[in-house]
Parts: C-alpha cells; sequence; structure tokens
C-alpha cells in the first residue's frame, strides 16, 4: 500500500509515496516540506528512492533524504543531479512486495518515467496522468504535446483494462476505474 507522504501539505510539492514491504521504496521525495521528519514518524526503515522525473517539486528533498536515510535514487538519467542509478525503459524495479516495469514516458520531461505492476494492479503515473483525465503540462523546458500523447497511448496498451489504483504525481490517487482515467486523459490530450 503507497501512503502520499505529502498528503494536506500546503507547499510547492509533488505527491510523495511510501511504499512498505520487502524493498521499502519513497516514490518521488517531494519538496519544500518536512518529509525526512514525517518518514521518521511512520519509523520508515527506507531502502530506495525512485524519481519519476527531475523537476523541483518531485526533486527538492531528494538530498535531504538519501543523506538521512543512507539510501541511492533511482531515475531514468544517472546524469541528473541526485540520481545514482539509471532505470531504463523496460526494467524491472522492486517497489513494497512487488515488481514494477519502468516505462520511460517523456512528453512532460524528457525522462519522465512510470512505474507499472501488472500483480499488483496499480501504476503510479506521476506527472503523465492525473486524476479526472487530467495530463501533464508540456509548456515546461523538454515538454512537447505529441511526445504526452504519444507516452499516454503506451501507457493505455500496457495496463490492464481493469487497473485498480493510480497514483498520479499531484491530486488524489485514483481507487476506481483508473484506466477510464487514462483514456479520458489520452482523448484531453490529443485534442485539447
Amino acid at each position: 500500500m503507497a501512503e502520499n507522504l505529502a498528503a494536506g501539505v500546503q507547499a510547492f510539492t509533488s505527491n510523495a509515496f511510501l511504499v512498505d514491504g520487502d524493498r521499502t521504496v519513497l516514490v518521488d521525495p517531494g519538496a519544500n516540506f518536512d518529509v525526512v521528519g514525517t518518514l521518521r514518524e511512520r519509523d520508515a526503515d527506507l531502502d530506495a528512492v525512485v524519481v519519476t522525473h527531475t523537476h523541483p517539486d518531485h526533486v527538492g528533498n531528494l538530498e535531504d533524504v538519501t543523506d538521512a536515510f543512507g539510501v541511492d535514487a533511482w531515475g531514468f538519467d544517472a546524469s541528473e543531479d541526485g540520481v545514482d542509478h539509471e532505470l531504463a525503459d523496460g526494467d524491472t524495479v522492486t517497489v513494497g512486495n512487488h515488481d514494477y516495469e519502468v516505462l520511460h514516458t517523456p512528453g512532460h520531461h524528457p525522462n519522465h518515467v512510470c512505474l507499472y505492476s501488472r500483480a499488483a494492479s496499480v501504476l503510479f503515473s506521476a506527472d503523465l496522468v492525473f486524476a479526472n483525465g487530467s495530463f501533464g503540462r508540456t509548456d515546461l523546458a523538454g515538454g512537447d504535446r505529441r511526445t504526452l500523447v504519444e507516452s499516454i497511448e503506451r501507457v493505455l496498451d500496457v495496463v490492464d483494462s481493469d487497473l485498480d489504483v493510480m497514483h498520479p504525481g499531484h491530486g488524489p490517487s485514483v481507487t476506481r476505474e483508473a484506466a477510464q482515467n487514462l483514456e479520458l486523459a489520452a482523448r484531453a490530450a490529443r485534442f485539447g
């Protein structure tokens, strides 16, 4: 189960999902709040951080977390500040008790990834898609609308149509009709 440590935080931050299990992982450390303190309150035995992309709202707390817990960060491009190990498209990474497929999904950011576990029926969609068919911005450096649409369509091709849960980078998690939210985002991004 993923817990959003940034829930209720009134700051410029992304969601920061703590996933306990065989390999306790923080998916995006967020920014501008005391995530280290929150992790310590949870008595988290953190094994790693996975970075979906390196926009400041997703990685502002990265150095604090890696220093405090002595863990490495995994992301798409190890040349980016704070990313210790690369995750290539199609790689598998253990998050909690499940293996997740790494899906390179550029459009919002060139090094953006989503994480998908068929066994858990969970997608970490980061800033590709959000609840209610919203989708990531493409007006920032490295953003491209056509590429974003292609990435959403690729994720739709990979995930099961009965996807249980989608954890986006901002806003609430989707726990009902998650695949339909992906379809809505694809339509909106194509024609919006």
